[in-house]
């Protein structure tokens, strides 16, 4: 009776271990998702503001050449009606005001859009991050239904083992600590 009791108490233990493993990784995996989540929203943001940004760049540069096309032809014009030179001055000087103008303003859009751009791939490497954390935790609630249907330790140390590297994962995205591992990212991805 004293081993049957024994057992029984064992298996209890066991199962408050994986209950509680259970609850804290899913309690982890929840709020890295909200994070996660919030940066996904971040970089499609990020991501649509630099399309506009490049949107703008493009139609500055397109301003730019049809400024320098009516440069040209006032030239030609001046070039081919000398008697008109003088009249075309106004103009000329008109369009040289442009110009600067639009290569000062297109300068400065195309460095909006390259930092909005680089603004994404720091939000793309905390994205990974969670992405591993949510693998690792995933697996670990699994070995953890493993080691409560076997009723056996060896899964629910497997089960901690990758708990801890989800939670290495999950503190990285929320600190945002540089941890690229490119091969477990290129598996995943």
């Amino acid at each position: 009776m004293e081993v049957e009791i024994s057992v029984e108490a064992e298996k209890k233990r066991l199962n408050s271990r994986v209950a509680l493993t259970v609850v804290v990784l899913s309690v982890l995996m929840g709020l890295g998702k909200l994070k996660d989540d919030n940066i996904v929203q971040a970089r499609q943001l990020l991501k649509a503001d630099a399309a506009d940004a490049w949107s703008e760049y493009q139609a500055k540069k397109i301003k730019l050449h049809l400024t320098e096309a009516g440069m040209r032809q006032a030239e030609l014009l001046a070039l081919a009606n000398p008697a008109s030179a003088a009249a075309l001055k106004p103009q000329q000087e008109q369009l040289r005001h442009e110009l600067a103008r639009y290569k000062v303003e297109s300068e400065a859009l195309r460095g909006k859009a390259e930092a909005k751009e680089g603004a994404i791939e720091p939000l793309n490497a905390r994205h990974d991050l969670f992405d591993i954390s949510d693998a690792g935790l995933s697996i670990a609630v699994a070995c953890a239904a493993v080691a409560a249907l076997s009723a056996n330790l060896l899964p629910l140390f497997a089960s901690w083992g990758f708990g801890a590297l989800g939670i290495l994962f999950w503190l990285a995205g929320f600190a945002g600590w540089n941890l690229r591992i490119e091969w477990l990212i290129s598996l995943l991805g």
